[in-house]
């Protein structure tokens, strides 16, 4: 594809809105030319349209320069996420650009750790450097209200997108932290075990010593509070792209389980079924 300078497109138009955070960048071959990160999850439907025109025009960028369109999928809010899903379809269909959909949690996590990073930037070791430990693990939470959240499992180590251990799913936070210290054992026993586990995103929630309490002394617990940028959806659907492009109208949000009014109209259709 070519631009109308004769150019090859090379940015991508990032967009998240699955959580609290508004989040849109322009990147191009993993930098950020702009970002706007804005708070307000009730106002994402009415803002999101001119914070993607405000990054677009202060990055010098139009349309005939875009490679593609990232969307953060979720999990995470019903409404916000299916608000980026739709615009990122809707923009990609009228602009002619691939769309690919990226984990919005495989993003926190990014994230979050690469803020941890620069946050302790002092030359030390990576902890996968240190003797007997393995990448360190990066688990992004965003609260899901009843005691649960949304979340993953991710390795990390040094500058590079975290990979993937366990799934995007939600999860009772109980039992997913007793589901983790099984884990740290099974990972001790194939000697790579994690010297810091880092609990990133939502953590006021999720993230006390007491919802961790199993976890402590099995590893080095951190959590840390982190919201959602939008340029690691950005970086991850750079990555997405190479790979290949979703059909723009096959991008569906990963909402994980039924929202509260689907759950309720499939309990009331399957009443009904049973009374006749």
């Amino acid at each position: 594809m070519m631009n109308d300078n004769n150019g090859p497109r090379k940015r991508l138009l990032a967009l998240d809105t699955s959580t609290a955070i508004l989040g849109v960048a322009v990147t191009e071959d993993g930098r950020v030319l702009h970002e706007i990160n804005a708070s307000g999850e009730r106002n994402h439907s009415v803002h999101l349209l001119p914070i993607i025109e405000q990054a677009m025009q202060a990055s010098g960028t139009d349309a005939s320069m875009l490679k593609g369109i990232a969307a953060g999928i979720g999990p995470g809010s019903y409404t916000g996420t299916r608000i980026a899903v739709s615009t990122a379809k809707t923009l990609a269909w009228a602009w002619k650009v691939p769309v690919t959909g990226v984990s919005s949690l495989h993003a926190l996590a990014w994230g979050g750790y690469a803020a941890v990073q620069e946050k302790h930037a002092d030359g030390s070791a990576e902890p996968s450097e240190l003797t007997g430990f393995g990448p360190d693990w990066v688990i992004p939470l965003i609260d899901a209200r009843r005691g649960q959240a949304y979340t993953g499992l991710f390795a990390a180590d040094g500058q590079a997108a975290p990979q993937r251990l366990e799934p995007d799913a939600i999860r009772l936070m109980a039992d997913w932290v007793l589901f983790l210290g099984e884990r740290l054992k099974q990972a001790e026993a194939e000697g790579s075990k994690p010297h810091t586990v880092w609990f990133v995103g939502e953590t006021a929630q999720h993230g006390s010593s007491a919802s961790l309490e199993p976890l402590l002394g099995k590893a080095e617990i951190q959590p840390v509070p982190y919201e959602l940028e939008g340029r690691w959806a950005g970086f991850l659907g750079e990555a997405g792209l190479l790979e290949g492009s979703d059909d723009v109208h096959g991008l569906v949000p990963n909402y994980t389980q039924l929202s509260e009014a689907e759950a309720n109209l499939r309990r009331s259709s399957e009443g009904s079924r049973g009374q006749v």
